[in-house]
């Protein structure tokens, strides 16, 4: 199973969602997990995990993982050559590296990252970026890539972020 998180921030609760899927090529999900939370801390730049990270590990609790999944964030598992990781990095490490975690952001940085895979999807000029822990992110570009949708989010992307969008 593929588990894709999303979380959104309102003034007083962040509301996170996670859509279970089957194969990189679903069009469909076969479960939807919310979960609204207190959020604990403020936005600091830098630190984006800081406040997304108890959110996804809250919702996690829900879900019981098997050995097969795969877990997809919105934003980096990795951020440069030198270590520094992002908010899957994160994510990865607490769960004991038992899973591979899969950044895919719809955003570039700027500092270099042997690591990091540009994507193109249907016939967008914007790529995304792909970034894995767990995983090799050479393999696992196709399958973004085929993910579907014709459009540069894939559909279940789109519709995770527009779920986390619906206050709860």
């Amino acid at each position: 199973m593929i588990y894709a998180f999303d979380t959104f921030y309102f003034d007083d609760y962040a509301n996170t969602v996670c859509i279970a899927f089957e194969d990189w090529a679903s069009e469909n999900e076969t479960e939807i997990f919310t979960e609204k939370t207190e959020v604990t801390s403020d936005y600091e730049s830098g630190a984006f995990y800081k406040r997304e990270l108890p959110c996804i590990i809250s919702l996690l609790n829900k879900i019981t993982l098997q050995s097969e999944d795969i877990i997809i964030v919105d934003g980096y598992v990795t951020l440069d050559d030198t270590g520094k990781i992002g908010l899957g990095g994160y994510l990865y490490e607490k769960l004991g590296q038992k899973f591979p975690v899969i950044g895919i952001a719809k955003n570039g940085f700027s500092s270099p990252d042997s690591q990091r895979r540009t994507v193109y999807r249907g016939e967008s000029k914007t790529p995304l970026f792909l970034t894995a822990k767990g995983a090799d992110v050479d393999k696992i570009k196709p399958k973004v890539e085929q993910m579907h949708g014709n459009f540069r989010i894939p559909t279940l992307l789109k519709k995770l972020d527009q779920l986390t969008r619906v206050r709860i």
